[in-house]
């Protein structure tokens, strides 16, 4: 993708949380400072990094077309506005929706099962990955077990 991620130490709001690092696309990656020099976890979130920019992109897509048609219905509204939303919310519409259809399927494994996560995990000490990686790679993840 053509936007290069930002690394940045994790602060304010974020430091809440009890996470090594975050990916935020478009505004960034924020990693704990103990977590700076870990190249295994800024691989990991650059990895989200490229996910997120690729459901940025489907969600325009999405929305150019959700738009059109409801353009051409008729439907003029200001509900048409939060179709703006819509491309920065894309990824995590989907991770939040996979992770609750996962929770029935693999319990307490939920979270290491998301699509994003196991080709982030199973990628992430491969530092050359990104280069090779095929776009929307993680469709190929929806499915099979979870990791250990």
């Amino acid at each position: 993708m053509c936007l290069k991620a930002k690394i940045k130490k994790i602060g304010g709001f974020l430091s809440l949380f009890p996470i090594a690092g975050i990916t935020l696309a478009p505004f960034g990656i924020y990693v704990r400072e103990k977590y700076l020099t870990n190249v295994r976890t800024i691989n990991h979130e650059k990895i989200h990094w490229a996910q997120q920019m690729e459901m940025i992109v489907a969600g325009v897509i999405i929305t150019a077309i959700t738009a059109g048609i409801l353009l051409l219905c008729g439907i003029f509204s200001l509900w048409l506005l939060l179709l703006l939303a819509f491309p920065f919310l894309f990824f995590y519409l989907w991770y939040v929706i996979e992770w609750f259809i996962r929770i029935f399927v693999n319990g307490s494994k939920a979270y290491k099962s998301i699509c994003f996560e196991r080709e982030a995990y199973q990628n992430d000490d491969n530092l050359d990955y990104l280069k090779t990686r095929k776009r929307f790679s993680f469709l190929k993840y929806i499915f099979g077990e979870t990791l250990n």
